[in-house]
């Protein structure tokens, strides 16, 4: 049969596969193929795993033996779906370099937890993709091994940190990919790409295997054709009534297991429960009034919002007194992070160390890190280091996490009148390669929606709502847009009713 791999999703992929219309090996095959092709230009894959094709095959008889056994397909919902993982989440026996020489040639010795999930649901892993640096960065520019070039636009940016995750899915190279989101990582390339990007609420899916970048910040997610194909994916990789009695992953003692999350959302009920053209949806003109905006962005959220109102959503403007702090405070605490996370590479620990042996262990750590971290990287720690050293801690450090707080209580108090709140994903389209090289305020500033979400660890979810055209000496290109929908704790379900609702009269 032809593929349509633009249209194809999970859920369709399933259908196929089921009827015995499509297998793995031939689903496989395709992609491998659209890598070959288009991988040289966009630069998504770091490795194509070599045993991607057995894997499928694997899959396919597998699927031979349990015929249509109901019950045991339920508990293989990924069955032959391929997927792309970015380059921090470990796979047993596989290389995970964090897109860093420094862990060039480190090979995980375990699965993350995450995966161990997606393996059990019968997912095909075909590579291991792009990223910044240690996830450090809103490009993937900041990647050693090159940037990820925007499959739309291959002088533009796909975005990051899971910028080779985003890219991946927008140039049909795999049905579906895992990235990892500490500000907006997941979202913002999902916006320039034009996908749908998950970020769960915090410790709802378990960090165990992902490589630490921000602590209390981090999430592994989705990057999907489709809002359903999100929701498919988070129901495998979430954390489950089976995890130590529904207490979450005893590998990550900040994972929210299923009891906890039940109890979260049983404390936010909405108006439009069951019917996601009801809901209460909240936009926040602190947002919208801090400049910068491409105004293309703010007129696709304006139709957006049109087209929810017109649907029947109630739309209310509400007021988030503390967010015009978000970005300060998240570049205090996010570095911070980073600086104690980082300190275990160092050549010894972990990591390769070069050949130049300094004077003593110091001058060994000094010539690796030095060395083998990019520039991203180093600026990151160094300026954790100096938040966190004496006579700062408590004037930056303990000042932001006070912050934080406020901001936490203000979108609690906001959820007490809305159902989800809407913004955009990013504040301009993708922009040129190089483009924010010597302008990092500029860089910092396109996480400046999605960086609340982490700072308070509630779910987002970005969704495609249009695009722009766009005309430079390379010809006119349709760059995609994309707004974000935020909901309380453990109501991913909430983002799922009305993201899928939006996909359908956007």
């Amino acid at each position: 049969m032809t593929l349509d791999l633009q249209k194809l999703t999970i859920a369709k992929a399933r259908t196929l596969m089921e009827s015995g219309e499509l297998t793995s090996e031939a689903l496989v095959a395709a992609y491998l193929k659209e890598i070959e092709t288009k991988n040289g230009d966009v630069n998504a894959y770091l490795e194509v795993f070599k045993d991607a094709i057995e894997q499928a095959k694997a899959s396919d008889a597998k699927r031979a033996v349990v015929g249509t056994d109901a019950a045991a397909l339920q508990n293989m919902p990924l069955l032959g779906i391929p997927f792309a993982i970015k380059d921090n989440i470990t796979i047993e026996g596989r290389v995970a370099s964090a897109a860093s020489k420094l862990l060039e040639h480190y090979v995980a010795p375990y699965d993350a937890t995450a995966i161990k999930k997606l393996k059990a649901a019968g997912a095909v892993f075909i590579g291991r993709v792009n990223m910044d640096e240690f996830a450090m960065g809103g490009s993937t520019e900041n990647s050693a091994y090159g940037v990820t070039k925007n499959p739309n636009d291959l002088s533009r940016v796909a975005g990051g940190s899971s910028g080779g995750s985003t890219a991946a899915v927008a140039m049909n190279s795999a049905l579906a990919a895992i990235g990892s989101d500490t500000g907006g990582s997941i979202r913002q390339p999902s916006s320039y790409c034009g996908t749908v990007g998950l970020k769960p609420t915090y410790g709802r899916v378990s960090r165990h295997g992902l490589m630490a970048m921000g602590s209390s910040l981090d999430v592994i997610g989705p990057i999907t054709k489709t809002v359903e194909d999100a929701e498919i994916i988070f129901n495998v990789v979430k954390n489950s009534a089976d995890d130590s009695e529904g207490k979450g992953d005893r590998y990550d003692g900040t994972s929210v297991g299923e009891t906890e999350a039940l109890q979260r959302a049983a404390t936010h009920k909405t108006e439009g429960e069951g019917s996601a053209m009801k809901m209460r949806i909240g936009i926040v003109p602190e947002l919208m009034n801090i400049g910068g905006i491409d105004p293309a962005v703010l007129e696709n959220l304006k139709q957006s919002i049109e087209k929810l109102r017109a649907a029947g959503c109630e739309i209310k403007e509400i007021s988030l007194p503390h967010i015009k702090y978000s970005l300060p405070v998240y570049y205090i605490i996010m570095p911070a992070e980073v600086s104690s996370n980082m300190s275990r590479f160092d050549g010894v620990k972990y990591g390769g160390k070069v050949s130049k042996e300094g004077s003593d262990l110091l001058g060994d750590y000094l010539n690796t890190r030095g060395e083998l971290l990019g520039k991203e990287v180093r600026r990151r720690i160094m300026l954790g280091t100096y938040v966190l050293s004496s006579g700062y801690y408590d004037a930056y450090y303990n000042k932001a996490n006070i912050v934080r707080e406020l901001i936490r209580a203000d979108f609690n108090k906001a959820f007490e009148d809305v159902d989800v709140i809407l913004t955009p994903t990013a504040p301009t389209p993708a922009f040129k390669i190089g483009a924010h090289s010597d302008d990092l305020i500029q860089m910092y500033l396109e996480d400046v929606f999605t960086i609340t979400a982490n700072l308070v660890g509630i779910p987002a979810l970005a969704v495609p709502s249009g695009a722009v055209s766009v005309k430079d000496e390379a010809g006119e290109h349709m760059l995609p847009l994309g707004i974000q929908f935020m909901a309380p704790h453990c109501r991913e379900d909430i983002l799922f009713e009305v993201g899928k609702k939006f996909e359908s009269i956007r």
